[in-house]
C-alpha cells in the first residue's frame, strides 16, 4: 500500500509537522466520488492506497464524526460534508468575485457558465450560473459546483495546463493517466502537448465531445494583474444548439470581456 508522505510541491511541510492520521482520513473521505457513491473498507482501502484495517478505521470515525453514513457494511457520503465545501465557497475570494459576472453572461445568452480551478489531476466548478430554457439540459450530466472534471479532456482543463510551464506539463503528464472517455477524447501525450501549444497561441480552446457525447465547451484563461492564470471562465452547451464557430464569433467575445473586467478584481 501507499504510504501517505508530506507533499513534495511548493507547499512543502516538515517531517515533524505532517499529520499522517490526518492525510490519511481525508484520502479515505476523497475516495467517493460519482463513480463510486458507496464503499466498503476493501474498496476504500485500494482507493485510498491504505490497508483494510486502516481504512476501515477512518470510515467508521468519519461515519462517527458523522461525515459518512453507513448500513454496516457500506459507506457512503453524509450531509455534513457541505460544511466543508460551504464554508469555502463563503469564503473564499474567487467565487464571490466571478459570481455576478457568470449571472450576467448567463441571463445574456441563456447559456450556462462556470469559473474552474486545477487541482490535481482534475479540474474543479467553485461557481457557476445557468438558465434553463423549456425543460432543455444546458449543461452537461451532473455538472454543479464541486465536481470534479478530468482536465485533459476538458475545456477548462486545456486552458489551465496551457498555463503550465515545460517543466511542470511534462511533470503533470508523468504523473496522471489520460483516460479516454469518449471517442473525441485525445489521450496521446505528443497529440495534447500540441493542442495546449494551441491553446496558448489562441488564448482560448474548444473542447467539442471530448468528456461527453454531444456536449461541447469554450473557455478562456482568467488572470491576475500579474498575468497569472488563476482559473478559467467557461460556457458549456449541447453540441445541437450551436456550431463551434458560432461559439468562436458570438460568445467568444463575451467570455473575453468577462475575463478582462475581472482581471483588477483577482
Amino acid at each position: 500500500m501507499t504510504e501517505h508522505q508530506p507533499p513534495t510541491s511548493s507547499s512543502s511541510i516538515a517531517h515533524a509537522d505532517f499529520i499522517a492520521g490526518l492525510a490519511k482520513g481525508l484520502a479515505v473521505l476523497e475516495s467517493f466520488d460519482t463513480e463510486r457513491q458507496r464503499l466498503n473498507a476493501t474498496m476504500a482501502a485500494e482507493r485510498a492506497g491504505l490497508t483494510r484495517a486502516a481504512a476501515r478505521r477512518h470510515l467508521l470515525t468519519l461515519a462517527h464524526l458523522g461525515y459518512l453514513e453507513s448500513d454496516g457494511g457500506f459507506f457512503w457520503l453524509a450531509p455534513k460534508v457541505l460544511r466543508l465545501s460551504g464554508a469555502y465557497l463563503a469564503s473564499a475570494r474567487l467565487p464571490r468575485i466571478v459570481q455576478p459576472v457568470l449571472h450576467r453572461l448567463a441571463a445574456q445568452t441563456g447559456l450556462s457558465y462556470s469559473c474552474v480551478v486545477r487541482e490535481g489531476r482534475e479540474v474543479v466548478i467553485v461557481a457557476r450560473s445557468a438558465v434553463h430554457d423549456k425543460g432543455e439540459r444546458l449543461m452537461a450530466h451532473g455538472l454543479h459546483l464541486g465536481t470534479r472534471l478530468p482536465a485533459h479532456a476538458t475545456s477548462t482543463g486545456r486552458v489551465l495546463l496551457a498555463a503550465l510551464s515545460p517543466a511542470e506539463l511534462d511533470e503533470w503528464l508523468a504523473t496522471y493517466d489520460l483516460p479516454k472517455l469518449t471517442a473525441h477524447t485525445v489521450t496521446e501525450e505528443e497529440a495534447l502537448k500540441a493542442l495546449l501549444a494551441e491553446v496558448r497561441r489562441l488564448d482560448y480552446c474548444i473542447a467539442l465531445e471530448e468528456h461527453e457525447v454531444a456536449i461541447q465547451a469554450l473557455a478562456v484563461p482568467l488572470r491576475d494583474m500579474q498575468g497569472r492564470t488563476v482559473a478559467a471562465l467557461n460556457m458549456v452547451s449541447a453540441t445541437k444548439r450551436m456550431s463551434a464557430q458560432t461559439m468562436e464569433q458570438e460568445i467568444l467575445p463575451l467570455l473575453l470581456e468577462g475575463a478582462r473586467s475581472l482581471r483588477p478584481l483577482i
